[in-house]
């Protein structure tokens, strides 16, 4: 049969998109090239935060937010000045951030989607007023973290799979465009042995059959480039030094930008490809699910950051306020690696791990789980990467804990007393409510907001002070993750050719588009902007086809 529409992608953006359409009583065809048990993609094991602006939540606690100073953080940090490649990007962020500020919450409420009372504070910048950085918390995480996101998604693409009106295809890897006249009329690609992977883990490419669908409407919702090392490496900016040698993987194998590629090579606009967002906190998984498989550290603002040699990061590179600012200053020491230092109270108020996985409580909606948080002691599956982890040491002092530190770099770039005297400089600020150091100032500031006092930042204390102890040290590996260009598209979600016009038939969502028209995050994001990308641009598309 013709089709209504073909969904490539079972991911999020995949899934509002296809229930989208379905909804105004159309028949879609949602392939995706991974076995059934990774159905709903990499969000799935994403920690599920959301961007909101002036919610209920952040009133609740104090927070004053708006409109205008959500604009004003996000245009400083996006800092467009790319022309017309970052026109539709732009025209995509001012429709998100009214999205954001009003509609949203509704519609995610209606959708039985609820949120955790205490908002994080991501991206703080340290810069000025209208440059980078969220100015007040806006990162609502998710009651169910990704999974909770998800499951509204799912279960109507189920309804509709039921109702006939949606047809699922694992398994078919789409591997080009059918085009007529200029205009894409369909895809071709491989069906997949059957696999029985679980979910996120690599599955099989093995051929065992061939397909050819015919469609008025493809939307492309494949995800980014974020597990293909050689396409990040070829896209890699100058401005942020060299590209990594060596890094981890924060999302699965399949997400490859494979997609991406066929769609540009058929005459699409890709745009901004060297705008990436990678973090910088990240540790090797001890129980890995996909290749190079890492975990974020989501940290509070106290651990005393080091480059491979030693050295204290420049101000405002503290933990959790420039992603790519510090990702920057550490790529241009030369190594693709740095250290924290802190101790046994920090980790266990200011150290999360980002994923539904690495926090059980929060995604399975366990209100008992969460607050075992505020009991003595770092969370479960903090604890278990600090006794099972590659990249943990634990000393009782500096001596043993900076030797430690060598061997497992293996490149004895550590001097004992040049890290002594850092620490005690540090140290001394500590003995004055006032201070000149930028971070204990920050950190210090941190405590006004309710949230940060409750759960993310420990009562300021020196490093060396017993009380507070053992020695931690955590190398920090270069953590891929998000594609921030991608294909250009207007606010009806059609896909633009190079010479900007829409191509007919061509669609695109989520990642793929550069979560709104090929980058609607400009240089730098906020956090929490792209699941929502994904949840914002699969609903306009959705829209755009059912009522065409």
């Amino acid at each position: 049969m013709k089709y209504d529409a073909i969904v490539i992608g079972a991911g999020l953006s995949g899934l509002v998109a296809t229930s989208g359409i379905a909804a105004y009583g159309k028949h879609v065809l949602l392939l995706d090239q991974e076995p059934e048990s990774s159905f709903g993609g990499q969000a799935w094991w994403s920690f599920g935060g959301l961007f909101l602006i002036d919610s209920p939540e952040q009133r609740r606690v104090g927070i004053r937010d708006s409109y205008e100073l959500a604009r004003q953080d996000w245009l400083g940090s996006a800092a467009f000045d790319q022309g017309e490649h970052d026109y539709w990007g732009k025209q995509w962020a001012e429709a998100y951030l009214d999205f954001a500020a009003n509609e949203k919450r509704q519609w995610l409420k209606n959708l039985g989607i609820s949120f955790f009372p205490v908002i994080g504070w991501a991206e703080r910048g340290g810069y000025l007023a209208d440059g980078h950085g969220n100015s007040v918390p806006r990162f609502h995480i998710v009651w169910g973290t990704g999974a909770g996101i998800l499951d509204p998604f799912k279960k109507l693409v189920s309804k509709y799979i039921d109702g006939g009106l949606v047809t699922y295809l694992p398994r078919h890897q789409v591997n080009s465009l059918l085009k007529e006249n200029n205009a894409v009329v369909g895809v071709e690609g491989s069906v997949l042995v059957d696999d029985e992977s679980e979910r996120g883990e690599k599955s099989s490419r093995e051929i065992k059959d061939a397909f050819h669908y015919k469609t008025d409407h493809v939307v492309i919702a494949t995800g980014g480039i974020g597990a293909n090392f050689k396409l990040i490496r070829e896209n890699w900016p100058e401005r942020l030094g060299p590209p990594p040698k060596q890094m981890i993987s924060g999302v699965p194998d399949h997400v490859d930008g494979q997609m991406i590629q066929k769609a540009e090579e058929s005459g699409a606009n890709v745009v901004n490809k060297d705008r990436m967002w990678h973090y910088t906190e990240g540790i090797k998984n001890y129980d890995p699910v996909w290749s190079n498989h890492g975990i974020r550290i989501l940290p509070g603002p106290s651990s005393l950051w080091l480059d491979a040699e030693g050295n204290r990061l420049p101000s405002p590179n503290f933990p959790g306020f420039d992603t790519l600012g510090t990702l920057e200053s550490i790529m241009k020491t030369g190594y693709d690696y740095s250290w924290f230092i802190l101790t046994q109270s920090l980790i266990e108020k200011e150290f999360a791990l980002s994923g539904s996985e690495q926090n059980p409580d929060l995604t399975g909606k366990s209100i008992k789980k969460v607050l075992k948080r505020a009991l003595p002691g770092a969370p479960g599956p903090v604890e278990a990467f600090k006794e099972q982890g590659e990249d943990f040491v634990v000393a009782d002092n500096l001596s043993e804990l900076v030797t430690e530190m060598n061997q497992l770099s293996g490149e004895n770039l550590l001097d004992e007393q040049h890290i002594l005297s850092q620490i005690e400089a540090r140290d001394r600020e500590m003995d004055n409510q006032f201070t000149k150091d930028l971070q204990i100032t920050a950190l210090r500031g941190s405590r006004f907001y309710k949230g940060d006092k409750l759960i993310r930042t420990a009562k300021p204390h020196k490093l060396f002070d017993a009380k507070h102890g053992p020695l931690i040290a955590v190398r920090l590996n270069i953590l891929s993750r998000k594609t921030l260009g991608g294909l250009q598209t207007n606010l009806s979600g059609q896909v633009l050719n190079q010479q900007g016009k829409p191509i007919t038939g061509l669609y695109a969502a989520g990642e793929a588009s550069g979560f709104g028209g090929g980058g609607i995050h400009g240089y730098r994001a906020l956090e929490g902007t792209f699941l929502g990308g994904c949840l914002f641009t699969g609903r306009i598309v959705g829209k755009t086809i059912g009522k065409s």
